[in-house]
């Protein structure tokens, strides 16, 4: 398929799609998954945790989820997504954990998600940061190089590697929209041969350590260096 034709193709949005509605549900969205982090505690079990965040997200108003709603807790933050965790998982005082979810908020859909470290593991600790700094040195290569979304992911598992992580590919970015990204696109933006727009996908980072059984994760758009700040 022409390259050009393609990104049109996958990149439709619906009549209600607009910059402001996209970044309020992309804030609100940020916002609840600390809400949700500061709620959890060592001692908590994970099925709690998840209980706590749809409660979150339905006292914001959350219309429905477009994927459910994931607390990851130590060994279950090497699972993929989709994947059930081991039950009873119980958050450790040196442990780590994330959070993914992907809200729809009136008309819109949000996605994210991060990582957090409980206790003085400064293993654990580097892997909430790395997955967090690999998320951006991927999308400033998407600024600088205006590089696939294949690019983008043989990049981020080769910088993964360098920085002693395993990158996990079963999350490797999609898209958003006004409507279910899933009737335009629902695979994943590692498979697309041209640069994604911004605002219209979402980078997902998910590490794990090559050894041990923990891991962390990271998701925000796909936003210029101001977003950021």
């Amino acid at each position: 398929m022409n390259a050009v034709l393609e990104q049109v193709q996958l990149e439709q949005v619906g009549a209600e799609f607009s910059e402001a509605p996209m970044l309020m549900v992309r804030d609100k969205t940020r916002k609840i998954i600390h809400e949700i982090a500061a709620r959890c505690q060592p001692g908590m079990v994970e099925e709690d945790a998840v209980a706590i965040a749809k409660e979150i997200l339905a006292a914001n108003k959350m219309l429905r989820g477009w994927h459910d709603v994931y607390v990851r807790f130590g060994s279950n933050t090497t699972r993929t997504f989709g994947a059930d965790s081991e039950p009873g998982v119980v958050l450790k005082e040196n442990d780590i954990m994330f959070v993914d979810i992907g809200p729809v908020f009136e008309k819109w859909e949000g996605d994210g998600g991060d990582t957090f470290v409980f206790g003085n593991d400064a293993d654990m600790t580097r892997c909430a940061e790395d997955a967090r700094k690999l998320f951006h040195i991927v999308r400033r290569k998407w600024l600088s190089d205006a590089s696939t979304g294949k690019v983008l992911y043989e990049f981020a598992v080769s910088q993964a590697q360098a920085m002693g992580w395993e990158l996990n590919l079963d999350l490797s970015g999609h898209r958003l929209s006004d409507f279910p990204h899933a009737a335009i696109y629902e695979g994943p933006m590692a498979d697309v041969d041209f640069c994604p727009s911004p605002l219209l996908w979402v980078l997902e980072i998910h590490i794990r350590h090559p050894k041990l059984n923990y891991g962390a994760f990271f998701e925000d758009m796909l936003l210029q260096d101001a977003f950021f700040e």
